[in-house]
């Protein structure tokens, strides 16, 4: 056999066949890596820290000296994982049930490190592929992606319309969505704190990902209307300003109907984040607001509290959507008597078809 180097297209199509070892450090994996990328690290982070001062320092050779003193006694181990790998993809949700021996090697630029992986698992007797350019030529792609255009419906609506089950809804008929508040693992708002958040170049990452998806598909991409941030992730700027010129569906739910869905979905939240929430928004809900909520909230009165809430998100989004340009000629309300996803989900489908 023997190793074939491949460019970043090539890589990108041979990733939904075959396993990809990352073998940059653990560290640079946790940071950010290609989705659905296996970590297959060469160097520990100090290793990497030892041979990088030493290449700078003293030279390549002496580099490479302490780089294979710290490879060789790990190769029997790598090309076990390896097995184990292949063997859990071809079982896993990505395989078809068919092992084969294939797999896809990269490191940060394409050098020395899945060179020296390349060679140890084709050695062995993998098929193995070298992505030129490494993980750096991936991150050139994805950032490309957000210059792209795209065929975006952007479903907008007040708070508590239910948005995310939508989107869920329109997975389930076979449409192309971007959650993109569940790549950023968070809700959009002081109260949207789904636990840790990726990396912004992680979150790009995944992003880059689903827009590639939907452009495969030829369809529609459905996104929930967005501001640029969310928690600690900043949407693209690129991307974010090809969403403001898109098309807006726009739920328009009771308020009634809004505050028992946002009453229902936060009122299992702990007291006390809740409190922390609504004080990191109290410049902008007021004084004498933020009291009265965190009273009502004091005194267990969910619902008093959070209507308080949802009239100022609404007034937010209100003016944020007033500042969008052309949003006479954007903007189709949609009338829905309630948060109801399936029969939702039915009128925007039935609206943006008959509009097309």
């Amino acid at each position: 056999m023997s190793i074939k180097k491949i460019n970043i297209q090539e890589f990108l199509a041979l990733i939904k066949r075959y396993p990809t070892l990352d073998v940059r450090s653990p560290g640079e994996f946790n940071h950010a890596h290609i989705p659905g990328a296996y970590s297959l690290p060469l160097f520990s982070d100090d290793e990497r820290k030892i041979v990088g001062t030493a290449y700078k320092q003293q030279g390549k050779q002496v580099a490479i000296k302490l780089g294979l003193g710290f490879f060789g006694v790990k190769m029997k181990e790598m090309v076990d994982e390896a097995e184990k790998i292949i063997t859990n993809y071809a079982t896993g949700i990505h395989g078809n049930g068919i092992q084969n021996s294939s797999i896809l090697v990269h490191c940060w630029r394409g050098g020395m490190r899945s060179s020296g992986v390349a060679w140890l698992l084709d050695l062995y007797g993998f098929d193995v592929y070298t992505l030129v350019g490494g993980y750096k030529a991936y991150r050139n792609w994805v950032l490309a992606q957000f210059e792209k255009e795209y065929n975006l419906v952007i479903i907008g609506g007040y708070t508590g319309s239910g948005k995310t089950g939508l989107l869920k809804e329109m997975q389930k008929k076979g449409q192309a969505t971007i959650d993109l508040e569940g790549l950023a693992n968070h809700k959009g708002s002081a109260f949207g704190d789904m636990g840790k958040q990726p990396t912004q170049e992680m979150f790009e990452n995944l992003l880059s990902e689903q827009l590639q998806q939907g452009e495969t598909c030829g369809n529609t991409i459905w996104i929930e209307d967005e501001s640029q941030r969310i928690g600690l992730m900043n949407i693209p700027n690129n991307f974010w300003k090809t969403m403001r010129t898109k098309p807006v569906s726009f739920l328009e739910i009771p308020f009634e109907e809004r505050l028992h869905f946002i009453t229902t979905e936060y009122g299992s939240i702990e007291k006390q984040k809740l409190v922390n929430a609504i004080i990191r928004i109290q410049k902008r809900l007021g004084p004498l607001e933020t009291k009265t909520a965190i009273g009502f909230l004091i005194e267990n009165n969910y619902r008093a509290c959070f209507e308080i809430l949802l009239k100022y998100y609404d007034k937010s989004y209100g003016k944020s959507l007033q500042k969008r340009d052309n949003l006479h000629l954007l903007l189709t309300k949609i009338s829905c008597p309630t948060v109801e996803p399936i029969s939702n989900t039915d009128k925007l489908l039935s609206c943006v078809t008959s509009n097309a």
